[in-house]
């Protein structure tokens, strides 16, 4: 039911032999973490929330049309008309926009920034930094400014430096706040030499601490440039997050494997060439499944799993001086383990969505090298 499931109605699945990609490399060189689990059941959008707040985002008051709809027995219905490659397979859409909102005000497939970058343009009459509340047919309405901790508020209180860079950042918040009635060149479009910006992979875009003209959005919200810049001149911040443009995150249907396998092959052999290699300890890892089709089930039960997930295997490695070299990790993990092992490192206040018995990480590092 894998390809059944599709809400295209079933593409045609392939094999890959990833042997022979340079990450693959890399893993065989440092850890793999082969029971690492996506935090959360659904796609970027919800698991980029839960790497940076272990938590789903709240939209309470949700217009009805971006609602999933349940019939009489609880089970989602289908959009009339919504193509499936198996006659009754279910659609995850309600009959509106997208369902991209549960039943109960969660908001849990994509939905837009309430600040631009986002897939909502501003108001004719708006502010230029703020997405159009009223929303738009295609996507509907913002998500409204979320007030959950998140791994960036506790750092912050620690006094731990950290930032979110972005690719392609600076270039689609100029894109984002062209007049509605201009055509988007950065903005979810392929054409041409566009990086393909994301914006529902901007997960700290969506908080209020991080509002446009806030300190908080100057000092952690940066561009992919500033990246390079920073592995060069060793600056970069205790604990640094990394997102790709779109055409290199690997995404099925808009972009490909061998980009993004070259891409970040490119940026590890940067940090390990680096002034600040010597303490570091990179981990590479997936929103959630993509393409990638896998049987293992994930953890269950109390202090495993909860409403939310966890949900497929996703690869992960583990790129660091003190990581067990050629090793694969068998330890049970999920997205939530970034967050746990950060928390652990720099004695932070744990955030209430990181689960209990899923592992730290630090079962991939050998601290005695």
């Amino acid at each position: 039911m894998f390809a059944a499931m599709s809400t295209v109605g079933g593409w045609v699945m392939g094999y890959f032999d990833g042997s022979q990609l340079k990450v693959w490399q890399w893993a065989k060189e440092y850890t793999l973490a082969d029971n690492f689990f996506m935090g959360a059941f659904g796609g970027s959008f919800l698991n980029h929330m839960w790497l940076v707040c272990a938590c789903t985002p709240q939209f309470p008051d949700a217009p009805p049309s971006m609602r999933v709809r349940l019939d009489p027995d609880g089970k989602l219905t289908k959009r009339p008309g919504s193509p499936s490659a198996k006659d009754g397979a279910v659609q995850v859409f309600s009959d509106g926009i997208g369902g991209q909102v549960s039943p109960d005000g969660y908001a849990v497939n994509i939905t837009q920034p309430p600040y631009q970058p986002s897939g909502v343009p501003p108001a004719s009459d708006g502010d230029r930094d703020l997405a159009d509340p009223k929303g738009t047919a295609a996507r509907g309405e913002p998500l409204p400014p979320q007030d959950e901790l998140t791994i960036g508020d506790t750092l912050s209180t620690k006094g731990i430096d950290w930032a979110w860079y972005a690719g392609g950042w600076n270039l689609a918040l100029a894109d984002g706040r062209q007049p509605p009635g201009n055509k988007r060149k950065i903005i979810y479009e392929r054409a041409g030499d566009s990086p393909n910006f994301q914006p529902h992979h901007q997960p700290f875009n969506y908080f209020q601490r991080f509002a446009p003209g806030t300190a908080d959005r100057a000092a952690h919200l940066k561009d992919g440039e500033d990246l390079l810049r920073d592995i060069d001149a060793g600056r970069l911040p205790p604990v640094t997050f990394y997102k790709p443009v779109g055409r290199y995150n690997q995404h099925p249907a808009y972009t490909d494997l061998v980009s993004g396998d070259l891409h970040i092959a490119d940026v590890l052999e940067r940090l390990r060439n680096g002034p600040q290699w010597r303490s570091m300890a990179i981990i590479v890892t997936y929103d959630e499944n993509g393409g990638f089709w896998d049987h293992v089930p994930p953890p269950s039960g109390p202090g495993w799993g909860n409403r939310w997930g966890p949900g497929t295997r996703i690869p992960t490695l583990v790129i660091s001086p003190f990581a067990r070299r050629g090793h694969v990790d068998k330890t049970p993990y999920d997205t939530t383990s970034i967050l746990k092992l950060i928390t652990r490192r720099f004695g932070l206040q744990p955030l209430d969505g990181v689960r209990e018995k899923v592992g730290d990480l630090t079962a991939a590092f050998d601290f005695g090298r």
